[in-house]
């Protein structure tokens, strides 16, 4: 599953060809002992996350949304995409 980002423990990957399971664009984040599948608007669409790690994870979507989308469009076509920028 090729890695898109890593800060704040957090590592958000996305898979190619990933719209069996969850219809939405999403990404797929762990985070020491938890893993959550979520869509590029925030919604959690599997799993779960510790509350600040999913407000902070919002707050880095929202800030890279278009490049987001971006990736997905290519992981769906099975594209290699850019890595996005950290959370700073």
């Amino acid at each position: 599953m090729p890695e898109l980002s890593r800060f704040e423990g957090m590592i958000i990957r996305m898979l190619f060809s990933d719209t069996g399971q969850h219809s939405k664009p999403h990404i797929h984040v762990e985070c020491a002992e938890y893993q959550a599948s979520v869509a590029i608007d925030g919604e959690i669409l599997a799993g779960s996350l510790p509350k600040k790690k999913i407000l902070l994870l919002q707050a880095w979507m929202i800030l890279h949304e278009d490049e987001l989308y971006q990736a997905w469009n290519n992981a769906v076509q099975n594209k290699v995409f850019d890595r996005i920028a950290p959370l700073r």
